[in-house]
């Protein structure tokens, strides 16, 4: 059984004049235990669309999810997502800010297992030295990785990543990709997250799925990345299979981009 079934599903919206809008076109995807997916595509084909809709933030029009065989119909502790704002509360500790979503996914936990779990949550991500910092007295870096062990301490299934590296500097975000991976594979999550950058889907992913353009947008093209685990970033520079990969899809990204009506590949 898949992790996350996605089965037809279609979003539309009403504009301000009234008038409909589908985003999303019958869109059906099946994700497999510890597989780790990224979505692209360009601005405005629906991807952060799709991502909400599998937390649970939005109702989809059309359609039916299912997480570990079970229906998604709003957010649960089973899916957790870290978007491209780290989203701290300002006013507590890097420990409170983990130990709130602690929390409230095990309720009924004793006090010591809450504090424990939130422990080592932060000790995942190498934040021990900062367990009890301030949002504003850390770093941007720091902060993504507060939100990500916020995410991972609540022990998904899946864990949805809204863009997570976007606004961080080149080196920053390389060191995270490679905490996101080594986190990762040592928890066995499955994974969903949107990106644009072609470069961090190829290394991170197991298969790349390409929405085509909106509205109306459907999968237009999937990629299944079998560049052998541990990755080399650097040795990924020169591979022949990446260079490969990033040239397919850089080259379906801009023949969409020059293709407003957009029909979606077989």
């Amino acid at each position: 059984m898949a992790d996350l079934e996605i089965n037809d599903v279609s979003m539309s919206f009403v504009d301000r004049s009234g008038k409909g809008l589908l985003a999303l076109d019958r869109i059906s995807l099946a994700i497999e235990h510890s597989e780790f997916v990224c979505l692209i595509g360009h601005s405005g084909c629906g991807k952060s669309t799709l991502l909400n809709i599998v937390a649970g933030l939005l109702a989809p029009s059309k359609g039916t999810l299912l997480c570990a065989g079970a229906p998604i119909s709003g957010p649960g502790p089973e899916r957790a997502m870290v978007f491209q704002s780290h989203a701290l509360l300002p006013w507590m500790t890097c420990y409170e800010n983990v130990h709130i979503a602690v929390k409230q996914a095990f309720k009924g936990a004793s006090q010591s297992e809450l504090k424990d779990r939130a422990e080592q949550a932060l000790k995942l991500v190498h934040l021990e030295h900062a367990i009890n910092k301030y949002p504003f007295e850390v770093s941007g870096g720091m902060k993504q990785r507060v939100g990500i062990a916020r995410a991972f301490a609540v022990e998904p299934k899946v864990l949805l990543l809204d863009e997570p590296f976007g606004a961080l500097d080149a080196l920053t975000k390389s060191s995270l990709q490679d905490e996101l991976v080594r986190i990762v594979e040592k928890t066995r999550t499955t994974v969903v997250m949107v990106t644009h950058d072609i470069d961090e889907a190829i290394f991170l992913s197991d298969r790349i799925v390409a929405l085509s353009n909106g509205p109306a947008a459907r999968i237009g093209r999937i990629w299944e990345i079998d560049t052998a685990r541990p990755r080399d970033r650097l040795k990924l520079a020169t591979d022949a299979g990446s260079i490969h990969y990033r040239k397919e899809i850089l080259e379906y990204l801009y023949k969409r981009e020059r293709a407003p009506q957009d029909v979606a590949e077989s």
